[in-house]
């Protein structure tokens, strides 16, 4: 009675456990990338006329970014698991002619040249895993030379990512850039947008993942001990159950066996009564330079249509010989010529051309000693002038 109501009590507690586990289960969001190496290749685009939050937004005749219509930015970089990354950027542009720099329209189209160097920290370190949107923000120096100006700079960003998978997404990030020497050198702002490629990637549990892994440990535990307790009966139960499993298997095993054999048997029995009546068709027998079928071969063919159509999954191979007067190359043209006629003739009651295949040896397999050499009775030679039949598949 007492194991009763263990197993019982056991079985419920198994059950409540399993009804929270479907509530604790790790999925992807519970892991985050934590280090990696980013390349990211995209456009940037520039404001340099000396007014760089005036007019933000007006993308029309006046706009003042400069860019040009191909990828013009290129970075990598190296992210480590304390939130810091470091990160090697170069850029280029051309400023329009006509356009405002520094408050002055450029008379002429003029290239801008950019190499910096930042350091940035994710702001997810700060605001918790936020899934696909990863904000930062960072600090730099780089050399820039732009308007025909070259000049040191140091540099604040601010930007995010937005990842599709571990590895693909989207960098979007806008760049202050204030020259080291005010001298001929104006400050300006640096755009840029691209896509972004992470390798080497390391990931590890988020803490809600750490938390979530630990819980379900302990339902595994549980359930364990559950399964623990009842693993007697259920072997017993099993070793049953597979006893009777195989005396069926070997019932059934023994009675597919018996239905092979008989199904074999009858198979070749078939396969034998079909060879034996292509044996017993006399072959197709033609006169001397001649390929003409008689109505005694066309007697012999019908028999053998009538076979095909009773056997379709029977396919024939003809095979035409000649004897051995004449030259070989003759000898080989008329074999071609009597195969042709003979499947000609097979084709003509319906027999698809799938079913009849055809070749052609000439005097290259006398059936007897009538060669070249050996002179020979009318009556031997004709031996040789046929054609035969043989079975090239049978299903």
């Amino acid at each position: 009675m007492k194991n009763i109501e263990s197993l019982v009590l056991t079985l419920i507690l198994l059950v409540s456990l399993g009804a929270s586990g479907q509530d604790v289960q790790l999925t992807k969001k519970d892991s985050v990338v934590t280090s990696y190496w980013l390349v990211t290749l995209g456009t940037n685009f520039v404001d340099d006329s000396g007014d760089a939050f005036g007019r933000l937004f007006d993308f029309g005749e006046g706009w003042h970014w400069h860019t040009v219509p191909y990828p013009s930015r290129a970075s990598i970089g190296r992210y480590f698991k304390n939130g810091l990354g470091a990160e090697a950027v170069a850029s280029y542009n051309k400023y329009k002619a006509g356009k405002i720099v520094d408050g002055v329209a450029i008379p002429e189209d003029v290239d801008y040249y950019g190499l910096d160097f930042r350091l940035s920290y994710d702001l997810n370190m700060i605001l918790g895993e936020t899934g696909f949107f990863d904000p930062y923000v960072g600090a730099g120096v780089g050399y820039t030379d732009a308007n025909n100006q070259g000049r040191g700079t140091y540099n604040a960003l601010v930007g995010f990512r937005t990842w599709f998978s571990d590895h693909w997404g989207l960098d979007f990030s806008t760049t202050g850039k204030w020259a080291m020497s005010t001298e001929n050198a104006t400050n300006h702002i640096q755009h840029a947008v691209g896509v972004a490629y992470r390798f080497n990637t390391k990931k590890e549990l988020s803490r809600k993942g750490e938390e979530k892994l630990a819980l379900l440990k302990e339902l595994e535990e549980e359930q364990m001990r559950v399964q623990d307790s009842i693993v007697a009966k259920q072997k017993a139960d099993e070793e049953a159950r597979l006893l009777a499993e195989r005396l069926e298997r070997e019932k059934e095993a023994t009675r597919l066996a018996a239905a092979e054999k008989a199904k074999k048997d009858a198979e070749e029995v078939r396969r034998t009564r079909i060879k034996k009546e292509i044996d017993q068709l006399s072959n197709v027998y033609f006169k001397l330079n001649s390929s003409y079928l008689t109505t005694n071969d066309k007697a012999i063919l019908d028999k053998l249509v009538n076979l095909m159509e009773n056997t379709p999954g029977l396919v024939i191979g003809v095979n035409a010989h000649t004897d051995s007067r004449g030259t070989n190359k003759y000898n080989q043209w008329l074999s071609e010529r009597r195969a042709e006629r003979t499947v000609d003739y097979i084709l003509s009651k319906g027999i698809s051309q799938e079913r009849i295949k055809h070749d052609a040896f000439g005097e290259t397999q006398l059936t007897n000693e009538c060669d070249d050499d050996t002179p020979c009775p009318e009556n031997r030679h004709l031996k040789n002038r046929r054609s035969e039949f043989v079975i090239f598949k049978l299903d």
